[in-house]
């Protein structure tokens, strides 16, 4: 044993001081090379690679450097571990900027120095240097023009007031554009709101509701949107703003129960439905219509009464409807008898007389009056809630027979 040891050593201390050797000498920064001494950018990807070895262990910059001494950084003091294989930095003629705006920008044509510089440990240096000639596109930027969002503060409750904000801005060259937001509901991960949208040079609008992609409801809160244009030469524009949200939530209403009366009667007798409503949601809904005790002949429609007063309106307004089976009026006049969700009375609506709102957890018990004209000895009334521009809602609730006699 002791006598392997002895034979041993002599071989174990000569590949040690063959190892020291080869580190000790092993060249900090070699063959640096360029794949071709020009690069002519048309936005079809070409590039340039720079290719270097490093042999002992070091921190490379690279930059390139224009003809009146301008450097663009392509890596800065990068560490770089010692490899018999070749390191590699693609240049595609674009260079990062400090401007928090053009994030990125195509470099103007002419002729570049490029230099590749490494520092070992011990603070030794090597650099190399080769000549690059661009001929670029030398294209304006997409810059992103009068960016602006209104309202600045949305209530997505699908109340027809400040449901959405418009985001708009202009461009003035074509460019490939993605927003995405970052906020309460969308950290650490943004939310995307639109994706590599390629877009013209002019004026660019764009509706966000408050939803994901996914329709998933954000929370209240502050929300910064970020707008990012990239040409196809590289060049990338970056522009931020905030936009609240405040009062967001689902609507949902529900019909608790509801009462037919009388189930048989004489034609122009009146039919009395009695309807329990009660808002479910966390938000207010608005309604309108003819108030709790108006009375419909079944030769009337909603749109029609008092000179027109009670036609659809745009904005997510709420009302309760009765129709009957043999109804022949389609989807234009179905339920067209239609009455307010509010348990008050008109002059202490929220707009006295106007419209007025249902709000979370509160009911309101509806009384329809129908006067029955149709000569028709069976009719399969049925009751349903609507939402103007929007559809209709638990639809067919209540179906009742009421017979009539002639």
């Amino acid at each position: 044993m002791r006598m392997l040891r002895k034979l041993l050593l002599p071989v174990l201390f000569s590949f040690a001081m063959l190892f020291l050797s080869n580190c000790g000498t092993s060249e900090l920064l070699s063959d640096v090379t360029l794949s071709s001494p020009t690069l002519q950018p048309t936005g079809n990807g070409e590039f340039v690679d720079v290719n270097y070895r490093i042999g002992r262990l070091a921190h490379v910059t690279i930059y390139l450097q224009d003809a009146d001494g301008q450097r663009y950084v392509l890596r800065d003091n990068e560490p770089r571990e010692p490899s018999t294989d070749l390191y590699r930095l693609r240049i595609d003629g674009t260079t990062p900027t400090d401007d928090p705006v053009l994030l990125r920008k195509a470099l103007p044509s002419g002729e570049y120095n490029i230099v590749v510089e490494a520092t070992g440990q011990d603070g030794s240096k090597a650099s190399v240097q080769h000549t690059l000639t661009i001929h670029g596109a030398d294209t304006q930027p997409p810059l992103i023009d009068n960016l602006t969002v209104h309202p600045a503060v949305i209530s997505p409750n699908a109340d027809g007031i400040d449901d959405i904000a418009e985001i708009t801005y202009s461009l003035p060259v074509s460019a490939t554009v993605s927003i995405e937001i970052r906020g309460p509901g969308c950290d650490p991960t943004p939310c995307p709101f639109i994706t590599a949208n390629e877009e013209r040079p002019e004026l660019q609008r764009h509706v966000w509701n408050g939803r994901t992609v996914d329709n998933v409801l954000l929370p209240d809160g502050e929300y910064t949107y970020t707008v990012r244009a990239a040409d196809r030469y590289g060049n990338l524009v970056e522009r931020s703003g905030t936009i609240g949200v405040n009062g967001g939530g689902q609507p949902e209403v529900s019909i608790i129960d509801s009462y037919m009366a009388p189930q048989a009667l004489m034609l122009g007798d009146v039919l009395t439905v009695t309807m329990r409503v009660k808002n479910t949601g966390t938000v207010p809904v608005r309604t309108y219509g003819p108030p709790s005790g108006y009375e419909y002949s079944t030769d009337d429609v909603f749109s029609s009464i008092e000179d027109g007063a009670y036609v659809s309106k745009p904005g997510g307004f709420w009302r309760i409807g009765m129709d009957w089976d043999a109804n022949s009026g389609g989807a234009a006049k179905r339920y067209p008898y239609r009455w307010a969700i509010t348990p008050r009375p008109p002059e202490e609506w929220k707009v006295p007389f106007v419209e007025d709102e249902l709000r979370p957890g509160e009911e309101a018990v509806i009384i329809g009056r129908i006067r029955v004209q149709q000569p028709e000895t069976k009719m399969g009334f049925y009751i349903g809630l609507i939402q103007d521009g929007v559809g209709f809602f638990q639809d067919r609730t209540g179906r009742t027979i009421i017979e009539v006699g002639f």
